[in-house]
């Protein structure tokens, strides 16, 4: 498996070109020829130029044809959500292939993307369908929090529905296998309820009891070492604190409000159980800076480390 990361150049009308090339210029030489862009040359060209940078990109770039590229930045385009959706399915495809060890994904706008055709609801929806796979879990990961969803991108009245001991069961499996792969030899999971005070037994709703607890029960006879369900308004602190290691929330906001209350410019978005490894940004395209030069790329930093972490522990593992 290769040891070459392949970062995504996202919508190119935002951000992603831009945090995409600084965070290339800034890499050791090393680090720089274990590295692809999988995007449009003269989109990212343009954005060294907004960066007034001084590199020639084209070696490190999988140069993949856009109409009229480059596009005006910060507009919102069927012709950039197509040429983001094309740029990922390159880049699955190569990862599949071996040629890459990891996907690092930019920003997406999933209204390009759904105006030129592609209907999904984010990168992970879409990775799932590229590699056929049955399941993929969002975890969000910072230095003193991380965060795996039974659900992300559904209404909150479907996510509870979607709550189910077997979905939770199989979200706490997931989240102990990433730790483990990435060093924690027993990683202490904590899972949050779905109601307030998980549900006062039974005077705020019965979901706890009646599908999170299973859940929690039947991982830990398989040798998890799992709490719950604790309610949602102290777990979160009680992991940042250093108790657990991963907290398992029940949906989107439930886990993203803290994420980005501790770790707003650092999170990383990581696809947990997919055939292929990929890391992300966890920010948007931000068309109202795109083109300007400003853009923090701290984050995209963050994905890419984190992306080198899981190369290189397959890498021992093999």
């Amino acid at each position: 498996m290769s040891g070459t990361i392949g970062i995504t150049m996202g919508d190119p009308c935002g951000v992603g070109p831009e945090i995409s090339v600084r965070a290339l210029a800034e890499m050791s030489a090393e680090d720089r020829a274990a590295t692809r862009i999988y995007g449009n040359l003269a989109t990212l060209d343009a954005a060294r130029e907004a960066l007034k940078l001084d590199l020639d990109l084209a070696p490190y770039v999988v140069d993949i044809e856009v109409e009229g590229a480059p596009l005006p930045w910060g507009t919102l385009s069927p012709i950039a959500g197509d040429a983001a959706f094309r740029f990922i399915e390159q880049a699955v495809r190569d990862a599949q292939a071996g040629t890459i060890g990891c996907i690092v994904t930019a920003p997406i706008n999933k209204e390009a993307l759904n105006l030129a055709g592609h209907h999904y609801d984010g990168h992970t929806g879409m990775l799932r369908s590229l590699t056929g796979s049955k399941a993929a879990y969002m975890l969000l990961a910072s230095e003193r929090l991380k965060v795996i969803h039974v659900s992300t991108h559904v209404s909150l009245q479907e996510a509870i529905r979607r709550a189910t001991t077997e979905r939770v069961l199989a979200t706490i499996k997931a989240g102990n296998e990433h730790l483990k792969r990435i060093g924690y030899d027993k990683p202490r999971i904590a899972v949050a309820g779905i109601n307030p005070h998980c549900g006062e037994n039974g005077l705020f709703g019965t979901e706890d009891d009646d599908q999170i607890a299973p859940a929690v029960a039947a991982a830990r006879a398989e040798g998890i070492d799992v709490q719950g369900p604790i309610s949602a308004d102290t777990v979160f602190h009680r992991a940042y604190s250093g108790t657990f290691d991963l907290v398992v929330a029940q949906y989107h906001d439930q886990g993203h409000i803290p994420i980005k209350l501790v770790a707003f410019d650092t999170a990383v978005n990581v696809s947990v159980e997919l055939p292929i490894d990929r890391t992300s940004v966890d920010h948007g395209t931000a068309f109202d800076i795109a083109g300007k030069g400003i853009a923090n790329h701290g984050n995209m930093n963050s994905a890419i480390a984190y992306a080198r972490k899981l190369v290189a522990g397959r890498t021992q593992q093999g």
